[in-house]
């Protein structure tokens, strides 16, 4: 089955062209490298952050940068966006704002919001409930006669789940123009891909679906760009879904509050960084084609960090949060058991 799914790929770990490159012309090439480097630098102080207990528990993704920003720069302006909680780096790349992003952190329902005119879901939480919903919102473009199509993203753990087999059988039935991206990242928590599913790939689940199935290289930008790019387009003619598993590698763990040391060798994680690191990848790619410059690799560094200050400065002098909202939007009208412990709850604050 691994051969009729072959992965996909267009640079190899050393940078050298697999298959054509010739179609990305300077500034996009130059505009993925930009990208990669600043979700990982936003990714790096986000768990500093976190140690500092400036924002709460944090999902990192260092690793995975390449499978979100060839996937989220493949969509168009108006196109939605379905995330996990592991998928800001995407949702930055697609335009969210970075303070809102780091205000979710922060535990703050603002940070759910994103900018006008910006389809971006809220981050989904529970294991694949994102899956459906971003059928269902497909399936809503393709009725009211627009192009516009939905990524949603998910894990390989989420395709052990019941929402996940009911989003593709829907948006299959319907041909609804989303595209189903699984950052395959080989561990659901601490249980690995060979203990969660006796299939050999996640993209040969399309099959039973009978939508096309894709395997990519998560960790080659290129590849994941094309292949997105391809899916969206397909969609928008009126093809239909179609289900694509980026191969990729999280290097640390699951959230910050997990110690990936107790279920896996983190000395894997130290030889493949060397090894498929996507930024590396990248980097050697442009030295290749003699496009690297050091400097500008540096600024596009320094620039992403002060973003990420004034990201921070703004997310820590946000208005404090009012307690009654954990009540007063849950229901249209508040009900009176809500209403009994918003009551109990404030008095008890108001005594502190």
């Amino acid at each position: 089955m691994e051969s009729q799914f072959p992965v996909n790929r267009m640079i190899d770990e050393n940078g050298n062209e697999v298959s054509g490159t010739s179609g990305f012309d300077t500034e996009l090439a130059l505009e993925f490298y930009r990208q990669l480097v600043r979700i990982r630098v936003f990714d790096r102080k986000a768990v500093s952050l976190q140690r500092q207990g400036r924002i709460g528990t944090y999902a990192p993704f260092e690793g995975q940068e390449a499978a979100q920003i060839g996937s989220a720069m493949a969509l168009e302006e108006s196109d939605w966006m379905f995330p996990t909680y592991r998928d800001h780096g995407a949702a930055l790349a697609f335009g969210h704002s970075m303070r809102n992003v780091l205000l979710f952190w922060n535990g703050r329902n603002e940070g759910c919001i994103p900018p006008e005119g910006k389809n971006i879901f809220p981050p989904g939480i529970p294991i694949a409930t994102q899956i459906p919903h971003a059928a269902g919102a497909a399936y809503a473009e393709k009725r009211k006669g627009t192009k516009k199509a939905a990524i949603v993203y998910f894990g390989d753990g989420a395709t052990s789940e019941g929402d996940f087999h009911e989003g593709l059988n829907f948006a299959s039935i319907v041909k609804a123009p989303v595209v189903f991206f699984n950052q395959n990242n080989q561990y659901a928590i601490s249980v690995p891909l060979s203990k969660q599913m006796n299939t050999k790939t996640i993209a040969q689940k399309s099959l039973a679906y009978d939508i096309p199935g894709v395997r990519v290289d998560g960790n080659d930008v290129f590849a994941v760009y094309r292949e997105t790019k391809k899916a969206l387009e397909r969609a928008r003619e009126g093809g239909g879904p179609t289900l694509i598993e980026a191969v990729t590698w999280r290097y640390g763990a699951h959230t910050t509050a997990d110690d990936p040391a107790k279920y896996r060798d983190q000395q894997e994680s130290s030889v493949l960084r060397g090894k498929i690191d996507p930024i590396l990848r990248m980097e050697r790619w442009l030295k290749n084609k003699d496009l690297y410059d050091e400097n500008w690799a540096k600024r596009a560094e320094s620039e992403a960090a002060a973003e990420i200050d004034l990201a921070i400065a703004e997310m820590e002098a946000y208005p404090p949060a009012d307690p009654a909202d954990i009540f007063d939007h849950v229901f249209a009208e508040l009900i009176w058991p809500l209403k009994e412990q918003k009551e109990k709850y404030l008095s008890q604050l108001g005594g502190a």
